[in-house]
């Protein structure tokens, strides 16, 4: 059963998607639950193409490819993982600031959270403060990821934070602030929580928080 598991695990971390659609339905009907196959198989290999990616071991392209194999394996065991009750870490909810377009780097920190079993709404880009602030009230969002590219941009980040706190939800959310122009600096003077420079460190920040938040 362990053999299966680990299989999968290496197909997600090399990208072949055709590979983990044959694995996963094996490893079911060798007895291994829907959880198994998603912590020790799907998610374990992501986490080793995004290890790999932190330490410039790895490239935009593999984490892409191995994202793409990791939600194969997902959409076939999702019923199952209902059915088992499966309880995700947490709900984060982000996007490219108001007035940017840029989204390569968002989309590598959604697929990072999500192979931390973190829920993630992705608000797309040129996302107004307002939209964050209707998200986590509506939708329960306990991380809040802005990513900017531009200088231009990365000031809408503020209002992001002023506007949580004008919404009375600042001490209910944590706030992750990334992207080329941001630095721990900038996520101090703005008052988010956390910077990160890349989209795994950004996965595992957002881990901990979740962690502790729920301790």
């Amino acid at each position: 059963m362990k053999e299966i598991i680990e299989k999968i695990a290496t197909a997600v971390e090399t990208g072949k998607a055709k590979d983990v659609k044959v694995l996963v339905p094996q490893a079911i009907e060798e007895g291994c639950t829907a959880q198994e196959i998603l912590d020790e198989g799907l998610l374990a290999g992501m986490a080793v193409i995004g290890d790999r990616f932190a330490k410039n071991e790895a490239f935009v392209p593999e984490v892409l490819v191995s994202a793409r194999a990791m939600n194969k394996g997902v959409e076939l065991i999702k019923p199952l993982l209902l059915a088992e009750g499966s309880v995700s870490l947490g709900k984060a909810c982000i996007g490219t600031v108001e007035g940017d377009l840029h989204d390569i780097g968002k989309n590598i920190v959604k697929l990072m959270l999500e192979s931390r079993n973190i829920e993630v709404i992705d608000l797309g880009t040129d996302v107004p403060a307002e939209k964050f602030v209707e998200t986590v009230k509506n939708e329960g969002c306990e991380i809040v990821c802005c990513s900017a590219l531009l200088t231009t941009t990365m000031f809408m980040m503020e209002d992001v934070v002023k506007s949580l706190k004008e919404a009375g939800l600042r001490d209910r959310v944590k706030v992750l602030v990334g992207g080329a122009p941001v630095n721990a600096d900038f996520c101090a003077q703005i008052g988010a929580d956390v910077y990160t420079e890349d989209g795994a460190t950004a996965a595992k920040e957002a881990e901990r928080l979740l962690l502790e938040m729920h301790a």
